[in-house]
């Protein structure tokens, strides 16, 4: 979770969209509420960044957006190249020192243990400090070797910057030898996937799924189109299902259908709020809905708050309802799942 704006405001990232730093058009789309309407959006170094633009073409690109584009309510990050690139330290201070207050998170990618986390953690306290910043940059690594997977807590617990992990379906594939990385895919990495959810949100981390990399052109059918959108889509609800909070897009093209994904209805908002409401009302304990038939209990009231918790990220729930909600829970069973998955600020 991104805790913004002085701890006032909290984000929980349904789409993170990815694109390359060295390009200010691209700059321009993204920090665009109309034509890039995603919750996140993440300039990239490394793999998005031509070999003739690392390092200083690229920097001064990426200083230049950040101190002069507007980029809303958005959570705004940088990729820089990993830890190992010769380009790390150079992206790192670069951005930091010449762009102080303007921008939110680091997005590390090629994570291979804990103790990466804290040496850019450490990094970030000394640039911070020479760079005159009033809040801390927050860390999301990207888990994509094996090895990284295996140590997926470690790393979400290295330094208290972390705030999400986010899975890389093409490395993490690379590294194992699978060539087939769209198709059936949360089937084939089943467990992989949740592996990164179990670990994020058991350190109080959001969780996002990897990129969906079928886009569809002008020059396509309505029926090509109509396939890649469902494909996105039936991958994006598989996600949501393993528990991932969003998604990583490549285009503002599938920003609409992946934040419907990761979005709970109007009518799911509405149910969840009507059998909490019942439930209390109720006094509490196992009880029959007496409209669905289900039996609903305090465990399955808390799916109910996550289902409140992701409407209040999306404006249909307020701060205060959730927060009341959240009181009485705690005050119940001393136990308040909002809190613990870090769902309100």
């Amino acid at each position: 979770m991104y805790v913004l704006d002085k701890g006032t405001r909290f984000v929980i990232p349904r789409t993170e969209m990815t694109y390359p730093g060295h390009n200010m058009k691209l700059h321009v789309t993204a920090a665009d509420a109309v034509k890039a309407p995603v919750d996140h959006v993440m300039a990239d170094f490394e793999d998005a960044c031509p070999y003739e633009f690392k390092g200083d073409k690229s920097r001064k690109v990426m200083v230049e957006a950040l101190n002069t584009l507007d980029f809303g309510k958005k959570v705004v990050t940088v990729r820089p190249n990993n830890i190992h690139s010769k380009f790390f330290k150079g992206d790192m201070e670069a951005i930091v020192l010449g762009a102080p207050n303007r921008f939110h998170g680091i997005m590390l990618p090629k994570t291979r243990g804990p103790e990466e986390i804290r040496e850019v953690s450490k990094l970030l306290d000394d640039l911070e400090k020479r760079g005159g910043w009033k809040y801390k940059i927050q860390i999301e690594s990207l888990i994509e070797t094996p090895h990284a997977l295996i140590k997926a807590y470690e790393i979400a617990t290295a330094s208290d910057r972390m705030c999400g992990l986010v899975f890389g379906i093409a490395d993490y594939a690379a590294n194992l030898g699978i060539r087939e990385i769209v198709e059936n895919q949360n089937q084939n990495f089943h467990y992989s996937k949740q592996a990164v959810v179990v670990a994020a949100k058991a350190a109080g981390l959001h969780a996002i799924d990897n990129v969906y990399l079928r886009l569809w052109r002008n020059t396509d059918s309505p029926e090509r189109v109509k396939e890649l959108q469902d494909g996105l889509r039936e991958k994006n609800v598989g996600a949501a299902n393993l528990g991932m909070d969003g998604t990583w897009v490549i285009h503002p093209q599938q920003a609409e259908i992946a934040n419907s994904c990761y979005t709970p209805s109007v009518d799911q908002v509405e149910e969840a709020r009507r059998v909490i409401k019942l439930y209390h009302e109720k006094g509490g304990g196992s009880m029959a809905d007496p409209k669905s038939g289900e039996m609903i209990d305090e465990a399955t009231i808390k799916i109910g708050l996550m289902d409140l918790a992701k409407g209040a990220q999306a404006g249909m729930v307020s701060d205060t309802e959730l927060r009341d909600w959240s009181a009485k829970s705690r005050e119940i069973t001393g136990y308040d799942i909002l809190e613990l998955m870090r769902r309100v600020a």
